[in-house]
């Protein structure tokens, strides 16, 4: 219990002070615990809980958003499952619609309320990975007593927003863990983990939304993977993810209006070369692609020598 007491006097000294420290995102999220949602962080309790028929419900509304992540989560699981591990899929308001997590640790995490139907958000259940990234709406992770609430502390947690085709977070991926030996290492690692599965799963959810459309890849920087535009077969632009919208100065608006693509990447600085030289590159990597690498066959689809096709493929750097 002593160990408890210190913890939640931590947070209330901490929660008060004006130093430098207690502007981190940490120490902001326990300000909102306290003055926002009237919590204490003294108190022991569990994330509140959903009805079955309030869960089934939520799943419902969020079809789209399980299908886009369900091979993600797969993958995923096979990769820290083992460790101890247990992830946690929410939807915008924190509630769990999804979780993989070894039968052997399901106990303790079911304990703690890590589980489908369980509400995490800073409103149910304090600071946590999941909550306060959905606050915040970056990725964050939360270390053992950086949690609100005493009864959490032995957690450590991970989290990245997923965001829709609109750009807005739609959704919330989480690893958590209980682990004594996780270290600040470890979990810089899994952060990266998952802030990579996240983006992929927003990726997913965006080609759903366009299906059917041509997707450009907008160079971005360090973004360019996630930097994806849906153009139409006239070459307007039908939707941005959030990279592109950030890396183009689009918004819905301009996207309504019917920009075309070359407009929206020539206003960004990116020349018409670059374009014609990408939309070459999405061409061959097409044609490739659908003959299974072949390169003779893709040649013949492509309506050129393989000789040509072999010098294009030097000179776009796709071998």
């Amino acid at each position: 219990m002593h160990e408890h007491s210190a913890h939640a006097e931590h947070v209330y000294t901490s929660a008060q002070r004006n130093s430098a420290a207690a502007s981190s995102p940490v120490v902001a999220s326990w300000r909102r615990c306290m003055t926002m949602h009237q919590l204490a962080p003294e108190d022991q309790r569990a994330p509140l809980r959903l009805t079955d028929h309030e869960f089934r419900r939520a799943r419902e509304q969020s079809e789209q958003l399980i299908a886009s992540a369900t091979e993600e989560l797969d993958r995923l699981f096979t990769t820290v499952g083992k460790a101890g591990c247990c992830l946690l899929l929410t939807d915008k308001n924190g509630i769990a619609l999804e979780r993989r997590g070894a039968a052997g640790d399901d106990k303790e995490f079911r304990e703690l309320g890590l589980w489908t139907g369980s509400v995490w958000t800073e409103a149910s259940i304090g600071t946590n990975g999941i909550g306060t990234a959905l606050a915040d709406e970056r990725a964050v992770a939360i270390f053992r007593d950086q949690h609100f609430f005493s009864s959490n502390t032995s957690l450590s947690c991970t989290t990245a927003p997923i965001r829709d085709h609109r750009g807005r977070v739609a959704a919330a991926l989480d690893i958590s863990t209980c682990r004594e030996d996780v270290n600040e290492m470890t979990l810089a690692i899994v952060t990266q983990t998952v802030r990579d599965a996240a983006m992929r799963i927003e990726l997913n959810l965006f080609r759903s939304a366009f299906a059917g459309a041509r997707f450009l890849m907008v160079p971005a920087g360090a973004n360019s993977a996630a930097a994806l535009l849906a153009v139409d077969r006239h070459d307007l632009v039908l939707g941005a993810t959030r990279a592109a919208r950030v890396a183009l100065l689009l918004d819905d608006k301009r996207i309504a209006a019917g920009i075309p693509a070359a407009d929206a990447l020539h206003e960004a600085g990116v020349s018409q070369q670059d374009e014609i030289v990408e939309a070459e590159k999405a061409a061959l990597s097409r044609a490739l692609s659908r003959a299974s690498g072949n390169v003779s066959q893709a040649a013949i689809a492509l309506g050129i020598s393989r000789a040509t096709l072999h010098r294009k493929m030097k000179k776009l750097d796709l071998h």
